[in-house]
């Protein structure tokens, strides 16, 4: 499957965000979007998902145009960087509302392995980004988003979500954003830039210096 979206035109009030976008994802790739704090970003995001009705777009899969909002379709699934597993449910039954199975999970992660009757709102803010990434990643979804998914996750979780998301992208595509560029970097096949509004994709590592995201030397370092 082919993901393209095209031609966005985003205004707040009389205000500029983005205008110039094309990005294009493929299932069996991560697609990652680097881009400064403020750089509309999650505003793209949005809008893939149909959260966020921009003045114009275009959505096509493989090359045909998507009319409605992507996630009327059925076909995506998304982790925003708010969370979204209501406070009060338990994992296990959270689990099996998402069709995903305790043993996956705590094998996985196995730290969590006395949690099966906790509530969602007891684990700490890092340890609900990573049920909510696995419940994302595990789902079956053929389109996954997900907006800053290592943020408050250490280093360690973080190299077994990067396995994960390896894992997973065989049969999905996923498009991520994080201002970690390295682990960015590390988990994504295609890259692009997001800057002044315009996405650019990026062909060459060194292009990330060039375009002043990266400091001058950062990637010898």
């Amino acid at each position: 499957m082919t993901f393209e979206i095209d031609n966005v035109e985003l205004y707040f009030k009389t205000k500029r965000i983005l205008n110039g976008i094309y990005l294009k994802a493929e299932t069996g790739k991560v697609t990652a979007i680097l881009g400064s704090n403020g750089c509309g970003k999650s505003c793209l995001m949005d809008i893939i998902f149909g959260d966020l009705k921009p003045k114009y777009k275009l959505i096509r899969i493989d090359g045909k145009p998507i009319l409605k909002q992507l996630y009327k379709t059925g076909l995506v699934k998304y982790l925003p960087q708010d969370y979204f597993v209501l406070k009060h449910l338990k994992l296990n039954f959270t689990l099996k509302l998402f069709n995903s199975h305790w043993s996956d999970f705590s094998t996985l992660f196995p730290e969590f392995g006395n949690y099966q009757t906790t509530k969602f709102k007891q684990l700490s803010g890092g340890e609900r980004r990573i049920f909510e990434m696995f419940l994302i990643l595990k789902s079956n979804a053929k389109i996954v988003l997900l907006d800053e998914p290592f943020n408050g996750i250490s280093p360690l979780m973080i190299e077994r979500i990067k396995t994960l998301i390896e894992e997973e992208k065989q049969d999905k595509i996923i498009i991520l954003t994080d201002h970690r560029f390295d682990d960015v970097i590390d988990v994504s096949d295609t890259l692009y830039l997001l800057k002044n509004g315009a996405t650019k994709r990026i062909q060459k590592l060194s292009e990330l210096e060039d375009y002043e995201y990266l400091n001058k030397g950062t990637l010898l370092n």
